[in-house]
């Protein structure tokens, strides 16, 4: 059984901290890319980071870059999503995911397993 939880989120401040934790099982973490999405409502799912945590590649959206940082723990098969300077338009549910590696591309139609998303509210 496949299954991605995320942890962490909740309320904060504008110029705020929080840390998304991921916890993966039922595949074999080192062939996947693992990652955050996220969405508002009344918007498109948006993605905004992602690692392969086999050689430590990293990706982040320009929406987020310098502000989030991504981690892997390989041992507990987890990654975690530290976001700084958190900002009302990070409002959303944020969502962990995981994309076989040969995919490429951190794209909605070409994730592999989803979580089921938590809620961050940031307000002023």
């Amino acid at each position: 059984e496949v299954q991605l939880v995320e942890s962490g989120g909740g309320l904060v401040q504008a110029g705020g901290s929080l840390r998304l934790s991921c916890t993966t099982s039922g595949f074999t973490f080192e062939d996947y890319t693992i990652g955050w999405f996220r969405q508002a409502p009344g918007k498109e799912r948006e993605g905004i980071s992602s690692l392969s945590c086999a050689d430590g590649s990293t990706y982040y959206a320009d929406s987020v870059e310098g502000r989030f940082t991504i981690s892997c723990d390989s041992a507990k098969n987890m990654v975690n999503l530290q976001m700084n300077s958190l900002e009302l338009e990070d409002t959303a549910i944020y969502y962990c995911a995981a994309q076989i590696v040969a995919d490429g591309a951190w794209q909605t139609h070409l994730i592999d397993y989803w979580g089921q998303g938590i809620q961050v509210t940031v307000s002023s």
